[in-house]
Formats: C-alpha cells, structure tokens, sequence
C-alpha cells in the first residue's frame, strides 16, 4: 500500500487515478511514500525518510527544496501545460481590459448617480474618456515559448495580431505546435524593441528577476502594455509605475498585486487567477497523479523537473531503479553487483539530467535485499528501489 500526504486539497479528479486498495491518501499520515501539493511551502518542513516522490499540481515549484530533493534521490514532478489554456484565456482578457479600458471604464460606470436620464447623459458626455484601441495589426512579443506561451501565440495571431517570440531554449515538440507566422526574435531586447504588447511566460529565476527593469522600459514603443501572468519579480515594479507616471507605457496587467500597484489607475491587478479554473485544477491534479503513480509502480519519470524523462516499458521480470550522482563508471559498478548475484539483464534504460543519472533495470530474476544494499553503498547511489 503506498502513502500519499496531500499538503493542499487535491482535486478530486487528480485523486480519483489513486485506486484505494492501492493507494492510502490523507492528509495527515505517517512515512508517506509521496507528497502531493500546490502552493504549500516545503523549504521548512521535515521530509521523511520513506519519501520516494514529491508532485506539485501545477508547473512552477520556487515552493519546493529541489536541490535538497535531488540530494536524496527523490524527483520533483509537475504539470507543465495542464493550466495552459486558463492562462491564455486571462492573458488575451488581459489585452482586452487594458487596450479598451475597462477597468476605468467600469470604474466610471459604477460611480455614476442620479436617475437613469441623468446617467445616460454623463455616460455619453464621459465616455471620450475612455477611447480605447484594438487589437488586429498591433503586435504582441511573447518571452517563453513553452506550452503557454505558445497558446498565447497562436490565439493571439487568431485576433489579426503580429506575434514576435523569444525561447532560446523552445523544445522540439514546442516547435511543431507553433503557428509558422511566428516570427523570431534575436534576443529579448529585440522582441522589446518590436512589440506593442508584451507578456511572459518564464520561471522566476536569477535571469529573469527584473527582467523589465528602467533600461528595458527605455528601449520600449512608447504606450507599451506589459503583461504579467508568469511570477512576482520578473518585472520590477517600481520601474514599470514610473514609465506608466511618464506616459511611456500605456498599461500594466499582473497577477500580483500590492500597495504599489493596485490603486495605479493604468494598472489592472488581479488576484493570481491565472491558472484558477476548475478545469485548470482538475487537469493538473490528474497529471501529477498519473506521473507520481507511474514512478511508484514502474520507475518511469515524466515531466520531473531535476530528474531525466525515462520511460521504459515493462518486459517481465524483476525491476530495479536507481538515481545516482552523474559520475563516471557507475552502470559497470552497478552491473557488476547484479552479476555477482547471478542476475542477467533482460532491459536497461539509463538518462542523465545535470548532476543525476536514473537507470531502470529489468533482471530475469528476484533481486535479493542483499543485492540491493549492495548497490545502495556504491558511493554516489542516492536511491535504489525494486519495484
């Protein structure tokens, strides 16, 4: 029976791929075998020993100790693209609110008093205020191309707009799923320099905090909209009020708001809604659930953010997986143990990713405790596990 503590609530759907004569999952609960949650903090909680898999139901994990993960030979799963489309639909919403002023405009609306006479004729004297713009020719620079960003893209060039993208690191899948009218930028000053909308779909990491700062801002169209649905920190916001305070930019839409920004009138702060769909949730909820349920049964890694994808079909047998340091000679140290046990190899699959290596090993015989203290005390194994 294996072990599931959830730290935040889980959506039922997720939970549901756990079948319960195979799966104990609480919310409390002792020596789990895996941890699932969404925004909870782990960085100052214990982690157990009996711990084998940790999966956040959703794509980023700022909130998780990965480096303390990989130490000891326990994967980090998420969900990249289960939250995609909630995304994209906030984003394009986002470019309608700030190019057509709604918020302003809704704002005027409610504040208006006096019989509906009276406030027919101030709606139609105050509506000169709020003259907005549209959307086809205008052109939208996309910085991340993964499967949001891509999204965005594609819809974006569905409302008749230009679409210039940066990702010096887009996959091959990605590229397939990309509209070819998609043109490329060179770097992201580049695609700064071009854009009449901006938006992000990056992680919060030392490359990309303060990734608009006051120098970018310069080097931007005048009436410039950013916008933010990615992490608190990309954009500086201090710099941002102050180019929409100098009339340089025309808007900012976040996901984040504070006492800086959320009484801006050319700022639409929203309360990180961007992957808060039912649908979102339950997406993410399954995919993590069927990727830690699959690493628990069979070894295989899918969408681990320290781990190598490894997906090895099962061939009979006995399994055994392995996640080590990513030094040399370590298959042959391995493989020799398995041979002084008179075991024979029927399949192996062995991916590295940075400082990990993970091997799967399929042996025609039952791989005895002995054995695997054996591989265990190889220095640099950091998991062995016989599934």
């Amino acid at each position: 029976m294996n072990k599931i503590l959830t730290l935040n609530n889980i959506a039922v759907k997720g939970l549901e791929r756990l079948p319960r004569e195979q799966y104990e999952v609480a919310s409390e609960i002792q020596n789990p075998d895996a941890i699932l949650l969404r925004s909870f903090k782990m960085h100052d909680i214990e982690i157990p020993d009996s711990l084998k898999a940790v999966g956040r139901a959703g794509a980023g994990v700022n909130n998780i100790p990965v480096d303390k993960m990989s130490a000891r030979g326990i994967p980090v799963f998420n969900a990249p693209g289960a939250n995609s489309n909630a995304v994209k639909e906030l984003v394009i919403a986002g470019m309608l609110m700030a190019c057509r002023n709604i918020g302003q405009s809704w704002k005027f609306a409610r504040s208006l008093e006096g019989d509906d006479a009276t406030i027919n004729k101030n709606v139609e004297s105050g509506k000169k205020n709020f003259v907005g713009f549209e959307l086809p020719g205008r052109t939208l620079g996309v910085v991340g191309l993964g499967a949001i960003g891509i999204r965005v893209a594609n819809a974006a060039l569905d409302l008749g707009m230009e679409v210039i993208g940066y990702d010096p690191e887009i996959t091959v899948q990605g590229a397939w799923q990309l509209s070819s009218t998609v043109k490329q930028a060179s770097s992201v000053d580049d695609l700064l320099s071009k854009s009449d909308f901006v938006t992000f779909h990056v992680p919060l990491i030392e490359a990309t905090r303060n990734l608009i700062n006051a120098e970018r801002l310069k080097i931007m169209k005048d009436n410039i909209v950013i916008l933010n649905f990615a992490r608190n920190g990309i954009v500086d916001d201090e710099a941002m009020v102050q180019a929409l305070d100098d009339g340089k930019a025309y808007a900012y839409v976040c996901d984040f708001p504070s006492n800086l920004l959320k009484d801006h009138p050319r700022v639409i702060t929203l309360p990180h809604l961007g992957a808060s769909t039912q649908e979102a949730e339950d997406n993410c909820a399954i995919m993590v659930a069927d990727q830690v349920r699959d690493y628990l049964e069979n070894g295989n890694i899918l969408n681990s953010v320290n781990f190598p994808r490894v997906d090895m079909p099962r061939t009979g047998g006995y399994r055994l997986a392995i996640s080590n340091a990513n030094t040399p000679n370590m298959l042959g140290q391995i493989s020799t143990k398995l041979a002084d046990a008179g075991l024979n190899i029927l399949d192996m699959l062995n991916k590295s990713k940075g400082d990990i290596a993970y091997t799967l090993i399929d042996v025609d015989s039952e791989i005895s405790k002995e054995s695997v203290k054996e591989i265990a005390d190889i220095e640099g194994v950091l998991s062995v596990r016989t599934l």
